[in-house]
């Protein structure tokens, strides 16, 4: 038994990502530009970081459109996961970056190449400049879905990168410690690392339909038990379609006699009110299924 609900569509608040996109891009080109004049690693680790966050906004910017088609007896959700699939495919590259960044620090500190400092905290001010007019268009709703929290990650590990380049640009002009350049790019790289692999475990999370972050499902299952002439709780399964899209559905065995006094129907209500409104995480797409005791003889085996 289901309560149908309005499937509103998502705000994906394109025209911040679209904002954010084009500053992106601006910034990327002239780093791209600085890196080949500066031969910076730390530059250039930058100008990658850069190149994967335009591609990873323009991505962003698909999902966000895909998310606002409407969904049809094929698509029972639309394209709400798009999303989720277009953050994981970010948080894969990201990851893959920083660890050649990494890899590619370590060898330059072994043996580091001359790099211009002027030139380097030239094109370091232009990316910081870009990175921050880009945060502050994503920060007021970088909460709002995958897609916006995967790219204010990545702008906010660029601007922390641009920021790194000036370090190493001044200390490279005031001591000539040319490995500066390498230690920035090791930081970029710590910096990108550990968050491309939260934002990854996250979002596969969703795709391998884990319970939601923050709800308990024994707590529900617990919780439903208290609902009067309910007998038992079981097969409770809950996952996230896409952000802010909990979904949730169990059996649930109630007295015979609900069957024909009127009261399945009214504790269906008051199941699917318990599971919108009492838990951290309100779950507003449910379905329960109400049987009677006797109905666990036609059950498949695999359920629990």
């Amino acid at each position: 038994m289901a309560h149908d609900h309005d499937d509103r569509l998502p705000a994906t608040h394109r025209g911040r990502l679209a904002v954010a996109f084009g500053i992106t891009t601006a910034v990327l080109l002239a780093q791209a530009a600085g890196a080949l004049i500066t031969g910076s690693l730390a530059l250039l680790v930058d100008t990658a970081h850069l190149l994967t966050d335009s591609a990873g906004l323009a991505l962003a910017l698909f999902a966000a459109h895909l998310s606002m088609r409407p969904a049809s007896p094929g698509r029972t959700w639309g394209y709400r996961r798009g999303e989720v699939l277009a953050a994981l495919l970010q948080a894969a590259v990201l990851l893959a970056v920083g660890v050649y960044i990494l890899v590619e620090a370590v060898q330059r500190l072994v043996d580091p190449p001359e790099v211009p400092s002027t030139e380097l905290l030239v094109f370091g001010a232009i990316g910081l400049a870009g990175n921050i007019a880009a945060l502050l268009v994503l920060a007021s709703k970088r909460s709002a879905s995958f897609n916006l929290r995967a790219a204010f990650l990545e702008v906010l590990n660029d601007t922390l990168g641009s920021l790194g380049v000036i370090i190493a640009a001044v200390v490279i002009a005031t001591t000539g410690w040319q490995r500066a350049d390498a230690i920035a790019a090791l930081l970029i790289g710590a910096l990108i690392v550990p968050r491309a692999a939260k934002l990854l475990r996250e979002t596969s999370s969703v795709l391998l339909e884990f319970a939601p972050p923050g709800l308990d499902l024994e707590d529900v299952r617990a919780h439903l038990l208290e609902v009067e002439h309910v007998r038992e709780v079981h097969d409770v399964h809950a996952s996230l379609v896409a952000t802010g899209l909990p979904v949730l559905s169990a059996h649930v065995v109630v007295d015979e006699e609900c069957f024909t006094d009127g009261h399945a129907a009214r504790i269906l209500d008051q199941l699917q009110k318990c599971v919108a409104s009492h838990f951290d995480v309100a779950v507003e797409h449910s379905t329960f299924q109400i049987e009677p005791e006797t109905h666990a003889d036609h059950e498949h085996p695999t359920h629990a």
